[in-house]
């Protein structure tokens, strides 16, 4: 298959996807029949106001939830029929997280917290700190390698957590309001991150954000309205990632080969 059949190739398929909650003797509706395919290396934004259904849905495509009708597969894999521990070893393997409230691990250093996808995929110490070192540079943490999160501000925090989501080069990235807590310079920085990364290790990133500002980053904005897609667009990006992040890095063994990824030439 060659390199343009393979971006044609949906990475997330959703079928006729339904979440209904009890709430006493009523039955909500959150979720009505999504149908929804994303293509590798695509950057999709699920808009909506508040009680859109657009958390609900993230919860969906990461398999945190089970559909009440509908399914939902990565890779060709239906993953709400997978119990829990084939979830967990899935989302290991093949899903990486950016959270709006960073979800680093106090007691690691910043090193440590971006190696610890590496731990789980088997990745020696040495080998797994070596990498997150130099994609910590990458994101200009050089400086604060040893640094626990408590020493470091809201946007370093969540530089780390961008590091840590993209090093064992998962299949599909998840960002949930990843700039809610940033200012506005801090908000471009991690955007800029999170788009040449996705860009050059040609991964899917799934954004999550009732912000019309971080629309503009995405190919593809879902928006969401009372549990149904009411619109689903390609929108012009203005976005021209950062060079400074575009860095090759190589990244370890994992599956039994060494990749290297160098930055797309072409401009997103």
């Amino acid at each position: 298959m060659n390199e343009s059949n393979l971006r044609s190739q949906p990475v997330l398929e959703v079928k006729g996807l339904w979440k209904e909650y009890s709430a006493g003797e009523e039955t909500v509706e959150v979720l009505r029949g999504i149908d929804l395919n994303i293509t590798r290396g695509e950057i999709c934004c699920i808009f909506g106001p508040s009680g859109s259904g657009k958390s609900t849905l993230l919860n969906q495509l990461a398999g945190l939830e089970k559909p009440t009708r509908g399914e939902v597969c990565i890779g060709g894999v239906p993953i709400s029929r997978l119990d829990e521990t084939e979830l967990t070893n899935f989302r290991q393997r093949r899903m990486g997280f950016v959270f709006q409230s960073y979800n680093l691990l106090p007691n690691l250093t910043a090193t440590e917290n971006v190696a610890l996808p590496l731990m789980f995929r088997g990745v020696p110490k040495a080998q797994r700190e070596r990498t997150a070192r130099e994609l910590l540079e990458r994101v200009g943490l050089g400086h604060r390698l040893n640094h626990f999160p408590s020493q470091m501000s809201g946007g370093q925090q969540q530089r780390v957590g961008i590091a840590r989501a993209f090093i064992a080069r998962p299949d599909l990235i998840f960002a949930d309001e990843p700039t809610g807590n940033l200012d506005s310079k801090a908000t471009l920085e991690v955007m800029n991150m999170i788009c040449t990364f996705a860009r050059d290790f040609h991964q899917t990133v799934i954004l999550v954000s009732h912000d019309p500002e971080m629309a503009s980053y995405a190919h593809r904005v879902v928006t969401l309205l009372d549990g149904q897609v009411v619109h689903d667009r390609r929108p012009r990006r203005n976005i021209s990632p950062f060079s400074e992040y575009s860095r090759p890095i190589t990244l370890p063994h994992i599956s039994g080969h060494q990749e290297e990824f160098g930055m797309w030439r072409t401009q997103a």
